[in-house]
């Protein structure tokens, strides 16, 4: 929490109000580049698996952006890396969509392959209004059990936003498997309900590192959208 002290002040990068004369001085320079530090390590993680996991999913994001088929191989090894971190910190519901996303690889591969352009990107397909409408109900509906069993059985903090973030993700990832522009809509909701909730939950650094990954949603729906109104080349 920010405190007013009196003098010439300014804020730091974290909000922090300090004596002006502070940062001037350098070992203020050097603890505030060590909280940047710190902070940087707990948004990637500090260890090597961490950050081998952060690398392959913006590589996979990034890949997927470009509508590029080799976004998989970067994307099961992401999935892969954080079932076994997540399972470490006895995270099992976070663990077991990993093993959702796993198998949900094989099908978008297999979907990817049959639907590229001649330059080798793949077609964004067309997704009715009203097809679009009932993945939503659906997810609506998975929503609401998630949720309910969450708060009627466990002792989950926030039942119905964790649930909210859980479901959209696993219809996000079915639609961006069947190349549908409207798996990006979902993924900027996700990112978004995410921030909120590892923010509020005293997370900032994950909260951090998913406004990149909103960052990188943002990109991709513009992309998608642009493909998606170019004549296919021949």
């Amino acid at each position: 929490m920010a405190m007013k002290i009196s003098g010439l002040e300014k804020s730091d990068y974290f909000g922090c109000v300090t004596p002006m004369y502070y940062c001037l001085n350098p070992a203020s320079k050097s603890s505030r580049m060590r909280n940047m530090l710190e902070f940087f390590w707990g948004m990637v993680g500090s260890r090597p698996i961490e950050w081998i996991a952060v690398v392959c999913g913006i590589l996979n994001v990034s890949l997927i952006i470009r509508r590029s088929i080799w976004n998989y191989p970067f994307g099961f090894a992401v999935v892969t890396l954080y079932f076994f971190i997540f399972w470490e910190y006895r995270l099992y519901s976070d663990a077991l969509l990993q093993v959702y996303f796993f198998f949900i690889q094989f099908y978008g591969l297999y979907v990817w392959l049959n639907g590229r352009s001649p330059d080798g990107r793949i077609i964004v397909a067309p997704l009715g209004t009203g097809m679009f409408a009932l993945y939503l109900g659906a997810t609506a509906i998975v929503w609401l059990i998630v949720a309910s069993l969450m708060a009627a059985y466990t002792d989950a903090a926030a039942s119905y936003w964790d649930a909210a973030v859980a479901a959209l993700s696993i219809t996000a990832q079915f639609l961006l498997s069947r190349r549908y522009l409207q798996s990006w809509y979902l993924w900027v909701a996700v990112d978004v309900l995410a921030i909120g909730l590892f923010y509020t939950r005293g997370l900032e650094p994950t909260a951090a590192l998913y406004v990149v990954f909103l960052g990188l949603a943002i990109t991709g729906l513009f992309q998608w959208r642009r493909a998606a109104m170019q004549p296919l080349t021949t």
